[in-house]
This record gives C-alpha cells, structure tokens and sequence, in this order.
C-alpha cells in the first residue's frame, strides 16, 4: 500500500513526490531504496557526493534524496557512512553557486536562453528576422524623417540598437522593439517647438541641435523606464486605463494621417510658407490647398503606392494559408519598386522630392555621453514629454507582450520589461539623435506569425538593420519622399482599425465612463495637443482609480431565517435583519489610509439608508442603530492611520450610547487595535469570536438597560 502524507489545511492526502529516476521495475520501497543505495554509492565509503556520476540531481545542484532517505531529520546520518552530521541551516558550496547563477538567468533571460538555444528554431527565427527587417527599415526611415524631423540614419539605428539589448534582458521572446509612429510624432513636435521658438532668429546649426534634443529625450525615457523597472511599478498598465490607450492612439493616428497627408499631395514647400500650426491648422491648410495647388505628380505617386501597400495587405489576409504570399513584405517591395522607377523616369527633374544622399553623421564621433553641454541644455524643456513618451510606450509594449505571452505559453514580468526597455534606450542614447524605441503590436504579432519563438529573431533583425544602415541608403537615393508617407499612412489605417471593435465593445457594455474618457483623451489631443490629451486623461484616469479604492468595501448582513448564519442582504433576498436596531456590517477589503478616509461617512449612511439609492437630501429610510456588530474576517492588515480612524468611530459611537461589537478579528490587527488604544476603550467584552457570540451579549446589553 502507498504511504500517503497529510496535508494540514485540509485534510487531503496527497502522495509523496516522485523521484527524477524510473522506479517502475523495481518491486517496492524497501528494494529500491537497496539497489538504488548499491547502485549509487562509491565502492569503499558508501558515501554519495553531488559530484558522483549518476547521482540524480534536483533542481538546486544538491542531489536528490534517496526514496530511503525522506525519512531522515537533517542530522541523522546513514549507518556505516563516513559523512559528518550536517549542520542545520548549512548549504553547499554548490548549492549557492547554482543559486546565484539561477538569480543571473532570471534578470538576464539571454544567458538561459542562448546556451539551450536549438538550431532546429533558427530557420523560423531567421524568416521572421529578414521579413520583420525588410518592413522595419523604411518604416524607420519614415518615421525619423517624416515625424521626427531627423535624418534618416537615426531612425535605422533606433531600429537595431536598443533591440539588441532587449533581445539579452527582455522577458518576451516576440517583442520587437523599434522607433513607433506615435512616440515619434512626440519628439518631432518638441524638435519643431525648439527650433521654432523664437520666430527672430534661426539656430546656427539646427541639425545639432535636433540630434542633441532626440538624445536628450531618449536618455530620459530609458531612465524613467529603468528606474520605473527597478520600483517596480510594472503595475502601470494596470492601473492606466485601456480605453485612454485607445483614445490616444486614435487620436494620433488622426493626427500623424494629417502630417503625411501634406507630403503626400506635395504641399511640403507651401507649408514651410504659411506655417500652420496646430492639426486643426493644418487640415484647414489641406482643405484649401490640396485640390488647388497638389502636386499631379507627387499626388499620383504617393497615392498609387497607398493603393498597392492596401491591396497587397488585403489579399495577403485573403491568402493566409499561402505562406508564400502571407509572408510577402510588401512595404519593402514598394520601396524597391518606387525607387527604380523614379531612376528611372527621372522624377526629380518634374518637382517630386527624393530622399537623396544620407550621410552617417552623428555629430563629431559616432559614440557620445548622452549627458553633455549641448544636450543638457533641453533637459528641462524636454522632461514632460520623456514621461508621456515612458508610459505610453510602455503600454504599448506590454499590451504586445501579454499578447504573445499568452498565445505562445509562457510568462513576463512587467518589471524586468520596464528594465530591459529602459537599458535598451540608454544605451542607444549613446549614438546621438536615436529615438525613443519600444515593442509594437503589429510587428511583434508578424514575428510570431513568422515562426519567430526566440529573441534570436530580433537579433537578426537588428542585425540586418544595422547591415542597411551602412551599405543599403545609398541605394534609397532616388526614393520620392511621398512613398514614405504613403507607409507611414498604412500603419495609420491599421491603428483606426481597432477603434471600431473598442468603441462597439464599450457601447455593448455600457461602460460610459470608459466611453467619455476615450472621446476626451481624442479631442484634447486633436483640439489643443498630444500632451495635453494624454495628460489630462491620465490625470482623470488615475482619480479614477484613487475614488474606487477611496470606497471601502462593505455590505450589511442579514440572517437566513432557520439557521446561525448571516449573508448580505443585498445578495441574499431571503437574508432579513430581524435584530431591531441592530446593524451588522462586514467590511470585505484591508483597512488604510486610502479606504478609511470616508468610513464614517459611509457607515452613517448604511445607517440610515441601507444599500438603497439616495440623495443626500432625502429623509432616513431606517432608524438610528442601537449597536453595530463589525464582522472583520476579511481584514488581513489595518495600517496606523486607519486604526486611528477607527479608533476616533469607536468614539463617536460610545458618546452616542450605541453599542460596539467586533467579530471574527485576526491576530494582526487585533494587535494594532491593542497597541492604539481600542480594546482598552470598547472593553474585552466587545470582541467576539462570531457574530452569533456577538447578538447574544447584543440581547443581554439590552436586557441590562
């Protein structure tokens, strides 16, 4: 018969853990605990080691007990062994190197899995790393020059660097970490807001100056993001809410659709004359100008490219068990098909604008300090938009992450994704001018599509990225600008694709507060800017949350009738409160300072109107209580400032001459209840053990009186 073992919270029995080896052909305990012992010992000293060969190890280094052996204390000895008696508390040497190098591998994933890496994964890592990449590059080129208003070469080396150092610290095995449309769109209104601010004089070298404000902003939010990491405050995500996320997604991709819709008709020399402002400006701008003075040939081109990068999309979704066609990167082919043929037919020469020579000039060397003279000098004007920049990226990311996490089976830690994002974009600040780079939905989705199931896939990407940084942009020289707008548009499309489904989602819950926060966050941003939107959303979401968590949870409880046992009586229809002036309540959450602030307020009013809705003007449907009975089972915790809360109701209800019951107190906080004061004012006989106990010296108070 199988030995079983107790466990004490329940009762159950459970077997006892199975050892690491194959006990199926040996006869029971007692035999295999003697050929195990004879087959593992070292001839001479039947003493075993962790080293001996073939001992079974566990998971700590150490080795795994024999089956004889579970039933030994920890300095009980086998007889005839020549060991000394171990010392209680004692590790191995071992023991403790296996324990710091499991430490080493848990906050730098790559060092556990690069060693077990299987070559088997390396033919779909290495497909989604060259499709990912062929998107990635002009994507990244647009984004620098069209958003951020930088060269080109910053947003490739955006693309590469702080996703190599993802790659070895991050937890998500199909993130993607790269410049995105949004965040980009942020430091390109800061760098036009620098260089613009005084409309009297022009800066000396104005590419430096946007270089030094791109680092500035990128050392920032890695350290925000580090720092947030090393907090641990990866419950961010959490806490902000989705539909803000939403809104402002929306409403950027409204506005960066806009920006790209200028290029686009060929209006880049008319804007630079007139100079609108903000996106409400330029739409009116666009609305005036694109049918009268649109470039016809620029128009046809960049709208031409849109049209093809859709329907390829289109079909490919039509097409998704084709992989050859699935896996087709589309965005890369117009690139390569546009710049041929402006070549070609020599576009330049009828007005439509080319990307033309891009040198690799970061500035006087290619690796600088991120904090020098000429950075810190936008350090403060910088610093609002590196938090924006932080926390939505940061949202956006980890919404990627979980995605992939739970499609493919494994777990991250928001926390370490905080630091691994962050030690990406500080080091990337190092090479003047990168962009804040984060994890994107579509492309870490196109990676796992692609049979990317390691981060071997984003080094290859990197890699690649780096490759074209260096010998690929010459061969963009002829490139029409336009094109680049046209991508950008794409990845606009896809972003309002989602609103749809949100928005019929909120409505069909009827979650209006959800609703009004999405509508406020998008007309903010378009109204007044990207800054304010997101800002003041934040702002409300979060006294969102403070006002639910400033609400304690309680409910009154009734009795079912026939029994000793209470339930609330807004769940329960057949609880009654059949104690007259005697009001039970059962606080359902810990006690602090956040949820005690309004507790008198709250018990006044279950007081005189129960669960029922009321204005505060409307007469009392209850009586005045003659004694509460608390029933606290579900405090764990009650901090200082809520004990002394609780200490000033005690109070208030003994001058009023109602009666002060407790029950189902735990240890903690009836210590905390001791140490300020309160046992010692309601009296021993205030604490019961339940509420049974408590109605019982409830009737006998009131057959005293």
């Amino acid at each position: 018969m199988e030995p079983h073992v107790h466990d004490g919270a329940d009762g159950s029995t459970k077997k006892p853990s199975q050892p690491p080896y194959n006990t199926r052909t040996l006869s029971g305990y007692g035999s295999a605990t003697s050929s195990l012992r004879a087959m593992y010992s070292i001839p001479g000293s039947g003493a075993m080691t962790p080293r001996t060969p073939g001992v079974p190890t566990g998971e700590d280094g150490e080795y795994a007990p024999l089956l004889g052996q579970l039933g030994r204390g920890a300095g009980e000895v086998e007889e005839g062994s020549v060991r000394s008696p171990k010392v209680p508390g004692e590790r191995p040497t071992l023991w403790w190197r296996n324990s710091t190098w499991s430490k080493v591998r848990y906050y730098v994933p790559s060092t556990a899995w690069i060693p077990q890496y299987s070559f088997s994964l390396f033919a779909g890592d290495f497909l989604a790393g060259i499709t990912v990449a062929s998107m990635l590059i002009p994507q990244s080129v647009s984004y620098a020059s069209s958003l951020a208003k930088l060269s080109p070469v910053t947003g490739l080396f955006s693309a590469a660097i702080p996703g190599i150092v993802y790659a070895l610290l991050g937890t998500s095995r199909q993130l993607n970490v790269a410049p995105e449309a949004a965040l980009s769109l942020l430091v390109g209104q800061v760098v036009d807001e620098i260089l613009h601010s005084d409309p009297h004089t022009h800066p000396v070298d104005p590419n430096a100056m946007s270089l030094a404000i791109s680092t500035i902003i990128t050392f920032q939010v890695g350290l925000i993001s580090f720092l947030l990491g090393l907090l641990r405050l990866g419950f961010l995500d959490v806490v902000l809410s989705r539909a803000l996320l939403r809104g402002f997604v929306t409403a950027v991709a409204v506005v960066i659709m806009i920006e790209q819709l200028i290029p686009m008709f060929g209006l880049t020399q008319l804007e630079h004359v007139l100079q609108p402002k903000s996106t409400l400006d330029k739409l009116l701008f666009l609305i005036e100008n694109a049918f009268t003075h649109a470039h016809k040939l620029t128009t046809t081109i960049s709208f031409g490219a849109f049209a093809v990068l859709v329907g390829v999309r289109s079909f490919k979704r039509v097409c998704r068990k084709y992989w050859f066609i699935y896996r087709l990167p589309e965005v890369f082919l117009v690139v390569v098909a546009s710049t041929f043929l402006s070549n070609e037919f020599v576009w330049d020469k009828d007005g439509v604008e080319i990307l033309g020579s891009v040198p690799i000039n970061t500035g006087s060397s290619f690796i600088q300090f991120p904090l020098r003279k000429m950075t810190l000098r936008y350090l403060r004007r910088t610093t609002s938009t590196a938090v924006l920049i932080s926390v939505v990226g940061f949202l956006d990311s980890i919404v990627a992450a979980k995605q992939n996490a739970g499609r493919f089976g494994y777990s991250i830690s928001p926390n370490r994704e905080l630091v691994a994002l962050g030690a990406g974009n500080i080091i990337g600040a190092f090479v003047p001018g990168t962009l804040p780079a984060y994890g994107s939905i579509t492309r870490s989705k196109l990676n796992g599509d692609l049979g990317g199931r390691t981060q071997m896939a984003s080094l290859v990407c990197s890699t690649i990225v780096l490759l074209a940084t260096f010998f690929l942009l010459p061969w963009l020289y002829y490139l029409p600008k336009c094109v680049l707008a046209s991508i950008i548009c794409l990845i606009v499309f896809s972003l309002l694709g989602e609103l749809p489904h949100d928005a019929m989602f909120y409505w069909r819950m009827k979650a209006w507060i959800d609703l009004a926060l999405m509508t406020l966050t998008f007309f903010l941003t378009i109204i007044w800017n990207v800054e304010i939107g997101i800002a003041v959303s934040v702002v409300i979401s979060l006294l969102l949350v403070v006002r639910r968590s400033s609400r304690t949870r309680m409910t009154i409880l009734g009795r079912i009738p026939g029994t000793e046992r209470w339930k609330p009586i807004d769940e329960n229809p057949e609880a009654e409160e059949d104690a007259s002036g005697v009001l039970i309540v059962r606080i359902r959450e810990n006690l602090d300072f956040a949820n005690t602030a309004q507790l008198k307020e709250r018990l006044r009013r279950l007081e005189l109107y129960g669960h029922d809705k009321h204005h505060p003007a409307d007469e009392p449907h209850r009586h005045d209580a003659n004694a509460l009975v608390f029933h606290l089972a579900d405090v764990d915790t009650i901090d200082a400032s809520a004990v002394q809360i609780f200490h000033e109701l005690a109070e208030t209800y003994k001058n009023r001459g109602v009666g002060l019951y407790i029950t189902h107190l735990r240890p903690g906080p009836r210590q905390s209840f001791e140490k300020a004061g309160v046992v010692e004012l309601l009296g021993e006989d205030a604490f019961c053990k339940d509420i049974a106990n408590a109605m019982a010296r409830v009737e006998q108070a009131t057959r005293e009186r």
